[in-house]
């Protein structure tokens, strides 16, 4: 066993370096399950006990064939730019991995290769040992393939703005110049509307839920304050996630899943009881990620018969 540890790169051993080493075909797959080899892919073997995370998985199709480059929800996750589908989860173990490469070929099931012609150094970076796409470019392409206007400006958000992913603090990946020039590059297709989409994106954004949230509101012709900065009687600054200010009506946006960690939760209902005690404020309204996914009719709603109720509509 201790012969082919050696041979492995980061606790991953590829058949062929094994057979360029002197052992027989006919012999090492039998060693490696004896010995207990993880198998990765066809090829790819992981050391014994090692844990085959999406990261191994990427590093071992990277090792197999070095032309693909980490894209799409794969960059993203490895950038930590949140989506729509996943908020900050990592890719689950059903979901295909993301690469990108210049020209065609086939690949299997578990990996998704996005082909084109426009791929050069100037696109690529490294990150965390993996090849990946740069921020503005990964941006980018996830606005390009979005689904829908949500998702799209979701990405945005988190890659423009300073925020919590993952318990952890992120400053922005990417600028509003930089992603401009990225989407401005021509024949990339979804570029049209992949532009006509950036002007809703808001760097003040602070989770998936609330870029939903504003979006709704803003169907539902409601144009509030993103994130002004209020004070307490003690003069404890305050960040409400939207602020109709005429009528003194603050709107959060809760749920623990979309900022981060619990304890982000935890303080987040800290921050709204101090919030009540603003002079500013004359009522709150809470909402949850589920009711701004689920049942964003009712919240706009609410919200509306909130301002009529304080004078202001």
């Amino acid at each position: 066993m201790y012969e082919l540890v050696a041979l492995a790169r980061g606790g991953v051993l590829l058949t062929a370096w094994a057979l360029a080493a002197g052992w027989p075909r006919g012999r090492l797959d039998g060693r490696l399950l004896g010995d207990g080899w993880q198998r990765i892919c066809r090829g790819a073997w992981a050391v014994p006990g090692k844990e085959v995370d999406w990261r191994v998985r990427a590093g071992a199709v990277q090792l197999l064939r070095p032309g693909l480059v980490c894209s799409h929800r794969t960059a993203a996750a490895l950038h930590r730019i949140e989506l729509l589908a996943h908020g900050t989860d990592a890719p689950q173990a059903s979901d295909p991995l993301d690469f990108t490469a210049r020209g065609g070929g086939s690949s299997p099931g578990w990996i998704r290769v996005h082909r084109t012609l426009a791929l050069t150094d100037r696109d690529c970076t490294v990150r965390r040992g993996l090849r990946v796409t740069s921020p503005a470019r990964t941006v980018a392409d996830l606005i390009r393939t979005a689904a829908t206007r949500e998702a799209a400006v979701v990405v945005a958000d988190s890659a423009l703005s300073r925020r919590f992913v993952a318990g952890l603090r992120r400053d922005p990946v990417v600028d509003r110049e930089q992603l401009a020039a990225e989407l401005a590059a021509p024949h990339r297709p979804g570029a049209p509307l992949a532009r006509r989409r950036l002007p809703l994106a808001h760097a003040g954004s602070g989770s998936p839920a609330e870029t939903v949230a504003r979006l709704r509101m803003r169907d539902a012709g409601l144009h509030p304050e993103i994130q002004p900065t209020l004070h307490t009687p003690a003069g404890r600054a305050l960040h409400p996630d939207f602020y109709f200010r005429a009528e003194g009506l603050a709107v959060e946006i809760e749920g623990f899943a979309f900022h981060g960690t619990r304890q982000a939760h935890e303080r987040d209902v800290h921050r709204f009881n101090a919030l009540q005690t603003c002079p500013d404020i004359r009522r709150v309204l809470r909402f949850t990620a589920r009711e701004v996914f689920t049942r964003p009719d009712r919240m706009t709603t609410t919200i509306h018969e909130a301002l009529a109720a304080l004078g202001g509509r």
